[in-house]
């Protein structure tokens, strides 16, 4: 590209791919966990929490496995089709849940398709992680993935109100299914429709488009001898020169496990725990879980600002301050009787969660060379959702089904405190300084 039109082409081409990635990555919340709209329904028709919660960790297992594998394969392939087929992908499955009633009809089912919705969810981080590397520096990638990261919390929070919109439309229609199986039709018309825009707008690299290096753009390396990298991995040389042999990655992957058990020990849980412990309605119950959802968006913008220039690029740190916090309001929220209490203690827990989830995945980024940022940040996402969202859904469900909710919260709070720890051991860790 003409050195006079570089700069004009990476502010607006950085805006654009932005956008593109906020939004697809956006419309694949909308699909993630409609399934815990729909369990309170499921629930009358005679499933128990502990067979609901083995059916619902079938998404986190999926996703777990896919995160790793699709991170690999996104290392080698074109995000911006990448992201959008995935997006695709997991809309047509759910509106096959929504309209065929067989699919609702036992556990060993919904298990099998949930695992398929869990699958095609494995291919929207990767790609985004990678985009972020190619097109942010370290020194600003902490606010820019934070924003980006906000993009969790618009598309989990539409999905409540959706899905719930759903579950009223085929109240009130003939089609001859049952009501809770709107909550997979709406939000899958609207992923559909968000995966063509999102193709529109993303572009793979700047590299792609005739753009110099974002390092060499901005004058900001990861590393003191500005190497960069750039050149092709065999998946070999990904996993075991860059990846597994990264004793950093495997402690903030460890951290990732306990994080992931509180995020959904909390958010899959609320329509159930509201409706059923507290007798909070199930409009109500949604209300309450969009506002989990929207305060995570300050609390993670915060996040990311705070690691950027607080602590100057360590993410260890301001995870751990937020893990801390995390553990107060779970008691709160545990103990509350009244809705305002409740609602304030699930605020404040949305608002820090989302960034120790956040900061884990780019400190994961910020470990490895670009060209393995999809591997890193897909092993850090096996760990969070392969033993910890699993645990937070299957195991979770069985402790409350044979212990009462109080030892559900135990379990949930000794988690908070492990991963407190974990991030301690991270205080000073930053960049690909700490790779050897």
């Amino acid at each position: 590209m003409d050195k006079s039109k570089i700069d004009a082409s990476y502010r607006r081409l950085r805006l654009q791919v932005f956008i593109g990635i906020f939004v697809g990555y956006a419309g694949y919340y909308l699909l993630r966990n409609n399934f815990s709209i729909a369990i309170p329904g499921l629930i009358k028709e005679g499933f128990s929490k502990g067979q609901l919660g083995l059916a619902l960790s079938a998404v986190s297992l999926a996703y777990g496995i896919s995160k790793f594998v699709m991170g690999i394969v996104s290392d080698k392939s074109d995000a911006r089709i990448f992201l959008p087929l995935g997006l695709l992908l997991v809309s047509l499955t759910n509106l096959a849940f929504g309209f065929i009633p067989a699919l609702t009809s036992n556990i060993t089912t919904m298990f099998i398709v949930l695992f398929v919705i869990g699958w095609f969810q494995g291919m929207g981080w990767p790609p985004c992680g990678r985009i972020l590397v190619h097109w942010f520096s370290l020194n600003e990638r902490g606010g820019k993935t934070a924003l980006w990261n906000t993009a969790h919390n618009v598309g989990g929070g539409l999905m409540a109100p959706l899905a719930n919109w759903g579950i009223v439309l085929i109240a009130a229609s003939s089609l001859g299914i049952k009501s809770f199986n709107g909550a997979f039709i709406i939000p899958a018309i609207a992923g559909i429709v968000i995966a063509g825009i999102a193709f529109i707008l993303m572009r793979n690299s700047p590299e792609s488009v005739g753009l110099p290096p974002i390092e060499e753009y901005r004058n900001d390396y990861p590393n003191k001898s500005h190497q960069l990298n750039e050149h092709n991995f065999t998946t070999k040389e990904l996993l075991f020169k860059h990846v597994l042999n990264n004793k950093w990655v495997w402690v903030i992957a460890c951290a990732n496990i306990f994080v992931y058990l509180v995020r959904y020990g909390v958010e899959n849980w609320v329509p159930t725990y509201l409706t059923e412990v507290k007798g909070i309605t199930l409009g109500s119950a949604s209300a309450s879980y969009l506002w989990y959802e929207l305060a995570g968006i300050p609390g993670t913008l915060l996040a990311g600002w705070v690691s950027d220039h607080v602590f100057h690029g360590r993410r260890g740190p301001a995870s751990f301050c937020y893990m801390v916090l995390v553990t107060v309001f779970l008691v709160v929220y545990m103990s509350a009787n009244s809705l305002a209490v409740i609602n304030a203690a699930l605020v404040a827990i949305g608002f820090l969660i989302y960034g120790p989830v956040m900061l884990a995945g780019l400190q994961a980024l910020d470990l490895v060379p670009k060209k393995a940022a999809g591997t890193a940040a897909g092993l850090t996402g096996l760990f969070g959702y392969f033993f910890g969202s699993f645990s937070a859904n299957a195991v979770l469900g069985w402790v409350v089904d044979m212990a009462g909710w109080h030892m559900g919260f135990v379990l949930i709070l000794v988690a908070s405190i492990v991963a407190c720890l974990i991030f301690l051991t991270s205080w000073n860790v930053r960049g690909q300084e700490a790779v050897k």
